[in-house]
């Protein structure tokens, strides 16, 4: 992980922090009115029921949506409203919820494409060998940190479930993120497999900070240093997993059913 710059904050700043963050569509209030703060070297869980505006926040943190009002700062510096390619460049990477495979790739060239794109080679048709050859090595170590390398030169349409949501997290981990932003990772996932991706996240989680979305409260509660709940697009209450699961607020609105 040479290329994952420091995450210690300076001067007590928050590595990144929303203030009055808002997303209205057409009268509807997804977000509303949420100032967040996100320090250097943590794991933490955004969680909350459905329709809560968990992912809302993440499209707007990634630049996939333009808040209506207020702001995002990222090392202390304005972010709001910047192209998801502008902020991916200041070393924040996402995951999404539904798996984006080319399923006749093999997980390396995915990885190689990856790592090729900044350079202006991932959008050409034609590529030599000897062009793409250069990305090989760190390919490579990826595909190994996710667990794959035995994997590495099978076809994504081959590869299971867990797997697949293992090599896009491979692939985020190719911008050398700071910030890794991680939208429902273990949706969909068995048990074996949920508990695999929790090893997984805390392994690539060193030297980083993540932000992750997960209904799992097992997840949430076997990564998270903090947890936010939100509830209609508000902050319901923050704290660590064993506080905010013991609120009265929150076991009424959302993790009643999980720990009544």
């Amino acid at each position: 992980m040479d290329g994952v710059e420091p995450v210690q904050a300076t001067s007590g700043i928050p590595l990144l922090q929303t203030s009055d963050l808002t997303k209205d569509f057409r009268g509807f209030r997804a977000v509303d009115g949420i100032s967040l703060s996100i320090n250097a070297g943590t794991i933490h869980a955004l969680v909350g029921p459905n329709g809560a505006g968990k992912t809302t926040l993440f499209n707007l943190l990634s630049g996939f949506l333009a808040p209506t009002s207020g702001s995002i700062a990222y090392r202390g510096k304005d972010i709001t409203g910047k192209a998801p390619e502008q902020i991916a460049h200041l070393g924040i990477a996402r995951s999404f919820q539904i798996t984006s495979l080319f399923d006749q790739l093999t997980g390396l060239e995915h990885l190689e494409l990856a790592l090729a794109s900044p350079t202006g080679l991932g959008m050409r048709f034609w590529r030599s060998e000897r062009q793409m050859g250069q990305f090989r090595q760190r390919s490579l170590e990826l595909i190994d940190e996710v667990g794959l390398a035995h994997l590495a030169d099978k076809v994504a349409g081959s590869l299971a479930y867990g797997q697949k949501r293992a090599l896009e997290l491979a692939l985020a981990l190719a911008l050398d993120p700071s910030l890794l932003l991680l939208d429902e990772p273990t949706a969909g996932m068995g048990l074996e497999d949920v508990d695999r991706t929790i090893d997984l996240v805390r392994q690539v989680a060193k030297g980083r900070t993540v932000v992750l979305v997960d209904h799992n409260m097992h997840v949430v509660g076997s990564l998270a240093d903090r947890v936010t709940v939100l509830q209609q697009g508000q902050i319901l209450a923050e704290g660590s997993y064993e506080q905010v699961r013991m609120d009265d607020r929150v076991i009424t609105a959302y993790l009643g059913n999980a720990h009544a």
